[in-house]
């Protein structure tokens, strides 16, 4: 008897924080917004001077989440937007998606911090980003 007051003390403090929990408003909408449509890409014209601007999809990368795949949108050599083709259906990898993205924008790079929390997404963000990188010759 001396222990099962501890032990009912204890049980219930434990359960407190799972009681209070509230999921994110990402996770109680279940579903992940559409990607946006493709930005249109002017086509150079043959005297033009300057830099083009070219939309380059990175290789799909199959993570045990769901497939990741990017497309990078470049001027001349500057990375001007990045958009997830596909991305897994997971409250995670929706939150991960906007870091990743802004990182990228900063570093003008595919060396671009793992988000906690997301890590596959985030390994499979760098590795298509760098495969459309390497596939726009930058």
């Amino acid at each position: 008897m001396k222990r099962a007051i501890p032990v009912l003390v204890l049980s219930v403090a434990g359960l407190i924080p799972v009681w209070r929990y509230e999921p994110s408003p990402a996770a109680s909408g279940g579903a992940v917004a559409a990607p946006a449509p493709a930005p249109s890409v002017p086509s150079p014209s043959p005297g033009s001077a300057g830099s083009a601007r070219r939309v380059v999809a990175g290789s799909t990368v199959v993570t045990d989440k769901g497939p990741v795949q990017v497309e990078v949108t470049l001027d001349g050599d500057r990375i001007s937007a990045v958009r997830m083709l596909r991305q897994p259906d997971h409250p995670q990898t929706a939150a991960a998606v906007p870091r990743l993205v802004e990182e990228t924008l900063e570093a003008q790079s595919a060396d671009v911090d793992t988000v906690s929390g997301a890590t596959l997404t985030s390994d499979g963000y760098r590795e298509s980003l760098q495969a459309a990188l390497d596939a726009a010759g930058s």
